[in-house]
């Protein structure tokens, strides 16, 4: 493994030498699990229908069955019986007469045409349609919708409420899904406290490992939190090594940027190949990403919002790649009108949180969530996007285009 390690690379580059990594891995180990605990798991063979879906020839429409040989101009034709959804006619069909059928009953034998009720008038004598009559109307064939043996998911898809309803109106009880990526996870640095620790001088909550895990969560990941490392080479190393027999993959936050612990990249050297990239992209230059002995690595950095976008735009898409998710993107991007300035300097590309909006004329908005420091992370809870600004662009007025791109649902679940 080769990295490239010298000056600023772009975010696109990045993602292409991280992906380019999970080609040449093998897919994840896969498991039959019932349809009641599949949300949220990733098909890993295509599922296919085990039956006809409509089962049977039905009605689309509340009216009456016909045979259109019946048929002739002001005919009158008796009712000969009823059917319902689960309660078919079965009984004798005399020639000439019709059936009185419900949405979604079985079109009895015979029956080539089903007419609204709206086009049809009922008197003691029987029922005279109003409305001419084609062969085959109203009546959903069997398979009409999904045909026996049919591919109805592919390999590589989350399985949620679009997917699993589906499955269970086929009758599918198991199915087959790749097993959970395993994620060891863990902070590093001397000033960190877990939450709900009182805090002494100098010292901060470890919000990093804390919104790490909570997405790698939403994600599906089985995540072992091993929780904060103190600033100790001996201690780093049992952390890593733990972590490397667990996982299929190790994150740390912290520890990455260009003079922190210089031990830590001694000691990821020595571990394993581990590139120390600067991106080009603002918050979250510094980052890191390799291969320890068994398990993949990314080091984060140790500012809040540096960390949530990093994860957010680096990690979240590795992740989705090395679970077997195929069809895995990023929402699109989008134009919006900016309601309020956005500074900036040339440089980097850079990932700003704000809020859009529909205006009264339904153009798209977007205004600042405010400071945009990389330790506020309070503007993420205020914001729905990234107002993505471009390497090279300046300051932003007022009033100028920019592109918006909406959070998923790992940031707004």
């Amino acid at each position: 493994m080769e990295f490239n390690t010298a000056g600023l690379i772009s975010l696109q580059d990045a993602l292409d030498k991280m992906h380019g990594h999970i080609a040449s891995k093998a897919p994840p180990e896969a498991e039959s699990v019932p349809l009641t605990a599949a949300a949220g798991r990733i098909t890993a063979a295509p599922v296919r229908s085990p039956v006809f879906v409509p089962p049977f020839d039905n009605s689309a429409m509340d009216g009456y069955a016909v045979r259109c040989a019946d048929l002739h101009d002001g005919a009158v034709l008796p009712v000969a019986g009823k059917a319902f959804a689960g309660a078919p006619f079965n009984g004798e069909w005399p020639a000439g007469s019709c059936i009185r059928i419900m949405t979604g009953a079985p079109v009895p034998q015979g029956a080539d045409a089903v007419i609204m009720q709206e086009q049809a008038e009922v008197s003691d004598a029987g029922v005279r349609f109003t409305a001419d009559v084609q062969p085959g109307q109203n009546i959903r064939l069997i398979g009409d919708d999904i045909k026996q043996g049919d591919s109805v998911l592919a390999k590589g898809v989350r399985l949620g409420a679009a997917e699993l309803p589906l499955l269970a109106s086929l009758g599918i009880e198991q199915v087959e899904v790749f097993k959970p990526l395993k994620v060891a996870i863990f902070s590093t640095g001397d000033e960190l406290q877990p939450v709900g620790t009182p805090l002494q001088e100098g010292q901060i909550y470890d919000t990093n490992r804390f919104a790490v895990r909570l997405m790698l969560e939403q994600m599906g990941c089985a995540v072992l939190d091993l929780g904060i490392i103190r600033d100790d080479p001996q201690a780093l190393r049992h952390a890593f090594e733990q972590a490397d027999d667990y996982a299929d993959l190790v994150i740390s936050s912290g520890g990455v940027s260009v003079g922190e612990a210089d031990y830590t990249k001694k000691m990821l050297d020595e571990l394993g190949e581990i590139g120390f990239w600067k991106l080009a992209i603002k918050p979250g230059k510094p980052f890191a990403f390799g291969k320890l002995k068994n398990a993949w690595f990314c080091g984060l950095p140790g500012n809040p919002v540096s960390a949530a976008l990093t994860f957010y735009q680096m990690v979240q898409p590795f992740i989705a790649g090395l679970s077997g998710y195929s069809s895995w993107s990023l929402p699109p991007r989008f134009k919006a009108k900016a309601v309020t300035p956005f500074n900036k300097s040339p440089g980097r590309l850079d990932f700003q949180r704000g809020i859009f909006t529909t205006s009264a004329t339904g153009e798209l908005e977007v205004h600042s969530t405010g400071h945009q420091g990389s330790h506020v992370f309070s503007s993420f809870s205020q914001a729905n996007c990234f107002v993505v600004l471009e390497r090279e662009r300046d300051r932003v007025a007022a009033g100028e285009w920019v592109d918006v791109e909406p959070f998923n649902a790992l940031l707004r679940g």
